[in-house]
């Protein structure tokens, strides 16, 4: 083999990510590998000429008085270029290291460094798909590879050195088939991976073993179906005491402690299950509701031989049991817990579809990435789930093409994740589903859940939301024209261009029939851009245009819309459809065997139709079935017509659908319904009415101790104006006021939530601009870029942090331990009257004689205002405070609802001034 690489691994620290702008590095680290073994390192602080910014001291732990004593860059520009020669540059993240090292080398009249260069980032998102993120200190932690101090040059340049061993390691344990579809497509990538991937195959041929850790389709190699674990039955006794449960606890959870309330839970469970009948339990933080459920769960599959269904709402939370509660799970009993996951069919992903993908050219680069990531995951999944993959926005694209859609038409074979998925539901003990999934079972031809003994809904309260989402219809003019587009006419060199080239040349297809195809297409898009046309002619004579916001939202009933230009397209496009199943039908059956580029060819035409088929069968549903049990209402922003319309059509009372779904399980089942929030104050059966469940079945409150909730304290605000007698831009000075003396207060670590994206926006426009916060990192939903969870864990690495969220920080997210310290809310969480779906529900109440405030309103708001207080305290060791600056909590009569959901805490009424103080003293204990 030639002559070993030589590896030159770097990482820089700096004041800022511009040098262009004047910012300059603080500190070089280079470590140098052969061999895979580090054979020299360097490392250095730099005198960057100007003061180090207080979020980058944070940030790196490196102050001013660290670089005091340094030299500038100039002084070692020569020894680092010198140190590069005959090196693969290799750091995490070279755009940003590389070029800024490039432009000092400039600024120090060096030359431009030549070389390859190969980015961590980019290998650890092809080699580990299924890692939630990809920064060094995450991959760090994720691979056992040391790193003392993140953020700091040395420390990281030689994490990133043993990232990349660990990451060549990862390659040698590949499949030969795999390493070489990796090598094949890895020139398209940014950097020069491709020779290691080369490398790689090179030692694999040369050993010549392979694992039978892998079935193959084709030359596809996919992970083996791990063996079913022996299922236990009635070999133990359910625990009844106290003692019995604690011995059992302790042998997963040697610290556990005893809480009354969850064992309370536990016979509740265990009593219902076995007696067949329905329950609510309302149990809150603290109590330890999965264990709750969990535990009474398994003993009853365990002695009855049936099954417990357990239906969660968030895939956070399903990641969650399988992930931390079922290995507790098995310590407690001694033995494997058989569990499955079960999703709905388009969450697994089609092998089939994707073995056909790899035949033909990838168009861009996110679909070579995704492509790549997607070969390494097939070798490690157990699921097949794209929920466990990584995948850029643009990768999306893809994964979209290669979704399961359909059964297989004969047996089940070994490689179909969704035919395993439902071969280990029939096996299991315990079955973990989402509401989603379980919802979907009204509508499925053979219905998978049958087999069920009892089952458990955990997060109660959002199986309304997921009713409603299930039968939600979305009509997205920007979607609609991306299909359009993708098949495309002659002179687009679209689908339809390749799809006609090839028949023509093969003889396939006739001439007429492509000729029609392509004739059905233009009258098809002809059709829906009339349809757009006199759809926006009506939206702008219509009363809704006179209001002055950009974005506008309007009911569609409101409009009175013709239906003949809708109906016209529907005709168009089934007749499209028509023409296009035509020229597939042709192309199949003019050859005995297709090459696989066509293949491919016919592969994508067949998705594109079933894509149509889905379309046209929404299109019916916004614009031409007028029903009163719906809501249907226009988003559009007038800067951008047409391309920003959006319609939305949602159920406006699902309790119907609930009860169709549970009338059956009712009849041979138990169903226990829980969750952390499902009473409000004077509306106890506000959650379960929505839900179908009949008042005569019990609602169990079970509240964790006050001692649990000692290290928490509420604060009002009584000093706040009233925003009905004040200016929006007045109010919202007084919010930045208040929310940059609590910050500097407790120094960080809060929480600000918003009902309003624009105020949460204007407020912390306002709050940086004054400057008064920049010594803190401020991270903001809908300013700050990335996803929900991101912006948790990027707000988590920092001491000094503030989160600006707002409907979705309310609840579904944990901070434990002083990772949060404060709790601001702005507004009491109402829905705002003019939010389309809570106005049609509130004209629907009214329309039965029911207040919609007291209702709906009132009671909507307590529950998000109980999950807002939830955020803070999420163990007996937490300590926070929860402050109110909405005056109406303290002027309005339905102001003592909200403090009364509150747990048992000490809740102080002052003036913002005081109430700071207070803080001070209380937080400096």
């Amino acid at each position: 083999m030639k002559e070993s690489q030589k590896y030159a691994i770097v990482d820089i620290e700096t004041t800022g990510h511009s040098p262009t702008n004047g910012d300059r590095m603080i500190q070089f680290a280079l470590v140098i590998m052969e061999d895979w073994q580090v054979t020299k390192k360097f490392s250095t602080f730099i005198h960057p000429g100007k003061s180090i910014p207080l979020f980058i001291q944070d940030l790196t732990n490196i102050t001013d008085a660290d670089v005091a004593d340094a030299q500038p860059f100039e002084m070692h520009a020569h020894k680092i270029y010198e140190l590069l020669q005959d090196t693969v540059f290799v750091a995490h993240n070279t755009d940003f290291d590389l070029s800024f090292l490039q432009a000092e080398f400039k600024r120090a009249g060096l030359p431009k460094w030549y070389g390859k260069k190969m980015d961590t980032v980019e290998l650890a998102k092809i080699l580990f798909p299924m890692s939630f993120s990809y920064k060094l200190g995450d991959l760090a932690s994720d691979l056992n590879i040391p790193l003392e101090s993140a953020h700091r040059a040395d420390d990281d340049a030689l994490a990133t050195a043993y990232l990349l061993k660990r990451c060549w390691e990862e390659l040698l344990t590949l499949p030969q088939n795999t390493l070489e579809q990796l090598h094949k497509r890895s020139f398209r990538l940014k950097t020069n991976l491709a020779q290691l991937f080369f490398d790689a195959l090179y030692v694999k041929r040369m050993k010549a073993t392979e694992t039978s850790d892998h079935v193959y389709y084709k030359k596809l190699a996919i992970r083996k179906m791990a063996p079913t674990p022996k299922v236990e039955h009635g070999t133990i006794s359910y625990p009844f005491t106290i003692e019995d449960k604690m011995a059992y606890l302790r042998k997963g959870m040697p610290h556990s402690e005893e809480r009354p309330q969850q064992f309370q839970m536990m016979d509740s469970i265990w009593h219902h299950l076995n007696a067949k009948s329905e329950h609510v339990i309302e149990a809150s933080t603290g109590i330890g509701k999965t264990m709750g459920y969990l535990l009474p769960s398994i003993f009853y599959a365990m002695q009855t031989g049936k099954k417990v269904g357990i239906s969660t709402y968030t895939s956070h939370l399903l990641d969650q049991l399988l992930q931390n509660e079922i290995p507790v799970l098995e310590q407690i009993l001694g033995h494997p817990v058989k569990i499955a996951l079960l999703k709905g069919m388009n969450h697994y992903i089609d092998v089939e579809k994707f073995e056909q993908m790899l035949k033909a050219s990838d168009e861009s680069y996110d679909e070579t990435f995704t492509l790549l990531q997607t070969l390494i995951w097939l070798t490690k999944t157990e699921t097949g789930d794209f929920s466990e993959l990584n995948v850029s926005g643009g990768g999306q694209l893809l994964i979209d093409k290669i979704r399961k859609t359909e059964l297989p038409k004969t047996t089940m074979p070994l490689y179909d994740f969704y035919a395993r998925a439902i071969q280990n539901s029939r096996q299991a003990q315990i079955i973990v589903t989402n509401h989603a999934m379980l919802l979907a079972d009204l509508v499925r031809h053979e219905q998978i859940f049958n087999e069920i003994g009892g089952w458990v809904i955990d997060e109660a309260h959002q199986f309304v939301q997921a009713a409603i989402s299930q039968d939600e219809k979305i009509f997205s003019y920007i979607n609609w024209k991306y299909l359009f587009g993708q098949i495309g006419n002659i002179e687009d060199e679209q689908l339809f261009y390749r799809m006609k080239r090839a028949a023509i040349k093969k003889q396939l297809v006739h001439t007429s029939t492509l000729q029609q195809v392509e004739k059905r297409f233009n009258q098809m898009v002809a059709a829906f851009d009339e349809a757009i046309h006199v759809f926006v002619r009506h939206v702008q004579q219509s009363n809704s245009m006179n209001k002055k916001e950009l974005k506008l939202t309007a009911f569609l009933a409101e409009l009175q819309l013709p239906t003949d230009v809708f109906s016209n397209v529907t005709v168009a496009v089934q007749r499209w459809i028509d023409e296009a199943q035509q020229v597939a039908l042709q192309f199949y059956s003019g050859v005995e065997e297709l090459a696989p580029e066509h293949h491919y060819i016919m592969d994508q035409w067949n998705y594109w139709i079933r894509e149509f088929k889905l379309k046209i069968s929404e299109w019916d549903e916004v614009f031409l079935k007028d029903e009163n049990s719906y809501s249907c209402w226009l988003e559009m922003d007038r800067r951008s017509v047409p391309g920003s319309i959006q319609i939305f059509k949602k159920p406006i009372d699902v309790t119907q659908t609930i009860t169709e779904l549970f009338t059956p399980i009712r009849e041979k089942c138990a169903v226990i319904w829980t969750s952390g929030t499902l009473s409000v104050p004077n509306n106890e059966r506000f959650i379960t009415n929505q839900l179908g469940i009949d008042r005569q079945v019990t609602l169990e409150k079970l509240q964790a101790p006050a001692s649990y909730y000692a290290g928490a304290k509420a604060f009002i605000v009584t000093d706040m104006p009233d925003i009905q007698t004040v200016s929006q831009s007045d109010y919202i000075e007084e919010v930045a006021h208040a929310v940059t003396n609590v910050v500097r207060m407790t120094q960080g670590r809060c929480f600000v939530l918003f009902t309003s994206q624009d105020m949460l926006r204007k407020t912390v426009e306002l709050i940086q601009e004054s400057e008064l916060l920049s010594d803190y990192m401020l991270f903001a939903q809908g300013i700050t870029a990335g996803s929900r969870m991101r912006l948790l864990k990027s707000f988590q690495k920092f001491n000094h942090s503030v989160l600006f969220g707002t409907n979705s920080f309310w609840e579904g997210v944990d901070v434990p331990g002083d990772g949060l310290s404060s709790v601001i809310v702005v507004r009491l969480p109402f829905s705002s009257p003019d939010e389309p779906t809570f106005k049609a529900r509130a004209q629907f109440l009214q329309q039965q004689g029911q207040n919609s405030f007291s209702e709906l309103s009132l009671p909507e708001a307590i529950l998000r205002f109980k999950q807002g207080f939830g955020r803070l305290i999420r163990s007996s060791q937490d300590r926070g405070v929860f402050i109110v600056l909405d005056r109406r909590i303290d002027a309005k009569s339905y102001g003592s609802q909200f403090i009364e959901a509150l747990p048992p805490i000490s809740v102080q009424k002052l003036p913002l001034d005081s109430m700071v103080q207070q803080l001070g003293s209380w937080y400096n204990k």
